[in-house]
């Protein structure tokens, strides 16, 4: 059988560099070299051989997140050189990565989302008055970005400033969310056109964190990721199908997950990640493993959905 040459692609010049390269390195070990011939670029330094390389790669495992690696621009270039690629468009892409433009979305396909307002960079009485308008606390974070980069949560007006400062370090726009407390769940959705949610997971930050934070996030034994969430199965049901919508509300292919947060039985849609982290015990192959999905048939899955694209 004739190999797969697949273009894995892990890095570029994000604040999530690490983390994507981290990933890479996952999925490397992961994939299976009897069915795939791999070649591994990094975008930061490796354009030009992409470009140069573009007609013997049969497809691209884009494994990077942040700016210029999950907001489109790499998927851009892989579309302008003809190299199909796993999971959302270009479009897809740059919307989710813009934490107001989907919000917007979500509420066009009637799903709940925290009330909030948008504050541009150096206009600090307009955000102390949404804080007022919010009420304390609210949530903080850079409209464009994601692993809880530039994120906090705001107890007290005279805590706004700092938090602006360093959320505006990563974006030129901030969103003020009024903070929900609650059972917060993320659900994964894989498919193009047929959908599959997978079994959703609960996620309990530890005592030391006051939210799923970069550090929470990616320290091993930080947080406590329970599959399937402890919710019955009516409420599951529902964070399923609200998976499913912001999916197509995004226009999303081939995966997604999406993190909510439900209080007192109302499920808030907080954001939609196109490439979730791609490690074995990263939250999407935690639930397709639940699924019944190794992680590296998980990997296979997804090349699949990115060649019928």
């Amino acid at each position: 059988m004739q190999k797969i040459t697949v273009a894995l692609l892990s890095g570029g010049i994000s604040s999530e560099r690490d983390v994507s390269i981290k990933s890479g390195n996952e999925v490397f070990k992961a994939l299976n070299k009897e069915k795939y011939e791999i070649i591994r670029y990094d975008p930061k330094t490796d354009l030009a051989k992409i470009v140069a390389d573009h007609s013997k790669i049969d497809i691209a495992l884009i494994i990077m997140h942040g700016k210029y690696g999950e907001d489109g621009t790499i998927q851009g270039l892989l579309d302008l050189l003809g190299i199909p690629y796993q999971g959302c468009g270009v479009l897809a892409s740059a919307v989710a990565m813009d934490k107001l433009i989907s919000k917007k979305l979500y509420e066009c396909e009637g799903l709940e989302v925290p009330p909030y307002m948008v504050v541009n960079q150096h206009d600090y009485h307009f955000a102390q008055r949404s804080i007022r308008k919010l009420g304390l606390p609210v949530v903080l974070k850079p409209v464009k970005g994601g692993s809880s980069i530039g994120m906090d949560i705001v107890f007290s007006e005279s805590d706004l400033s700092v938090a602006l400062e360093n959320a505006f370090q990563y974006d030129s726009q901030v969103i003020l969310e009024s903070y929900i407390k609650g059972v917060e769940v993320t659900c994964g959705i894989l498919g193009n056109i047929d959908l599959t949610p997978l079994p959703i997971i609960e996620i309990v930050p530890g005592e030391d964190y006051r939210f799923f934070d970069y550090e929470a996030k990616y320290k091993p034994g930080a947080t406590q990721e329970i599959c399937p969430a402890r919710i019955d199965d009516d409420l599951a049901k529902k964070v399923q199908e609200y998976a499913i919508k912001a999916h197509k509300a995004l226009d999303c292919r081939g995966c997604s997950r999406t993190d909510m947060i439900i209080d007192n039985r109302t499920i808030y849609v907080l954001e939609t990640n196109t490439i979730p982290g791609m490690t074995p015990t990263s939250l999407l192959p935690q639930a397709a493993q639940a699924a019944g999905y190794t992680f590296s048939q998980l990997l296979d899955r997804l090349i699949e959905l990115g060649m019928q694209k």
